[in-house]
């Protein structure tokens, strides 16, 4: 079965049961499990941006990963209470989509799964934002697990 589950986590309402589901398959299967979140910076990357604030683009970008390892650190601390040994990963990339960075990360840390919430976005927004879950099912090489969730007004 598998042995090395990473799950990749968003700050998003589905954090919780994304975690959940990637624990429990972990118990099971005695896999190792590693939490990964991507800091997209590509707004940030926009010359427009960084022109517009020139000194606040760094600061904005330090508080990006200080909060996604605040979070992490809050996750692997529910899986460590649950038995499991937890490895943290943040990516970050100012040119590649999260899904890219989700890949490579699975790739370099030798996943077997990549365990991922789907958000549920229809219509126009997803259209415009795009989905994650989506283009890792297209672009991925390595098996998905996506923990469905609905939107908290659905």
């Amino acid at each position: 079965m598998y042995k090395r589950i990473m799950v990749a986590l968003d700050q998003s309402f589905m954090t919780g049961r994304v975690l959940a589901t990637a624990v429990e398959l972990a118990k099971a299967t005695g896999a190792q499990v590693a939490i990964c979140h991507a800091i997209d910076e590509t707004l940030l990357a926009q010359r427009e941006v960084a022109m517009m604030l020139p000194n606040s683009v760094g600061k904005t970008e330090a508080r990006l990963r200080l909060g996604a390892r605040g979070f992490l650190d809050q996750a692997a601390e529910t899986a460590r209470k649950a038995g499991l040994e937890v490895e943290i990963k943040v990516v970050e990339s100012e040119h590649k989509h999260v899904s890219d960075m989700l890949i490579e990360a699975a790739a370099e840390w030798q996943a077997d799964l990549l365990v991922v919430g789907t958000h549920g976005r229809r219509g126009i927004e997803r259209y415009f934002v795009g989905s994650v879950a989506e283009r890792l099912v297209r672009k991925g090489r390595r098996s998905l697990l996506l923990v469905r969730g609905e939107a908290p007004d659905d």
